[in-house]
């Protein structure tokens, strides 16, 4: 059972950095690419950032500079490092990851996971 676990988030005083954890684990899995999003109440979800397989990173426009993804393979997990937040940075985040599992002799893709999100308050 392939599961996604969020950590990270919590109350930062605007100028503040967090990090934010997502950690795969289900037995012989990989993260092959993964994607943080974030959500306010009564908005769409929306991407902040994203790292592809061979590890190329894209974020948005009202996160550039600010935040980067990265992923540390050995570990399963992905990283959102934010700095310099601000009080409209404040939401959900959660962490959508696109899951490989080693079976004989070759990766299996076994599609995109979610994880259950972790709440990020920006405030003074």
């Amino acid at each position: 059972q392939v599961q996604l676990v969020e950590s990270g988030g919590g109350l930062v005083q605007p100028g503040g950095s967090l990090t934010l954890s997502c950690v795969a684990s289900g037995g012989m899995i990989t993260i092959s690419a993964a994607t943080w999003y974030r959500q306010t109440p009564g908005k769409q979800r929306e991407l902040v950032a994203s790292i592809t397989s061979g590890g190329t990173t894209n974020s948005a426009d009202p996160v550039k500079g600010r935040f980067t993804i990265s992923r540390d393979v050995g570990k399963n997990t992905v990283y959102l490092q934010m700095n310099n937040l601000k009080p409209e940075d404040t939401a959900v985040y959660y962490c959508n990851a696109r899951i490989s599992r080693w079976r004989y002799s070759s990766w299996d893709d076994l599609g995109d996971y979610w994880g259950q999100g972790t709440q990020v308050t920006v405030s003074s």
